[in-house]
């Protein structure tokens, strides 16, 4: 009297142990990391930095001549890329 019960409950129990483990193997694979870029050229704060890069230039500080003065610091920027006409 009680072995259908406990039949059906045991089946059931298969059944979704079976549909967990397979819903986890169905699940696609993670992307692989992309690497890491470089950093953009107005971060740098450093010529030397800014100089190994190709494709960034340094841009030097702006002094005033009587009071010696920075008026403007010294940065780095990106060189501009000329666009072949259509």
């Amino acid at each position: 009297m009680f072995k259908a019960p406990f039949g059906i409950i045991g089946v059931a129990a298969a059944v979704l142990l079976t549909a967990s483990f397979a819903n986890i193997s169905a699940q696609p694979a993670k992307a692989p990391a992309k690497p890491a870029k470089d950093p953009a050229c107005i971060t740098l704060k450093d010529e030397t930095a800014c100089g190994a890069r190709t494709d960034c230039y340094w841009v030097a500080a702006v002094t005033d001549s009587e009071t010696g003065k920075e008026k403007r610091r010294a940065y780095c920027r990106l060189k501009r890329t000329t666009q072949k006409k259509k």
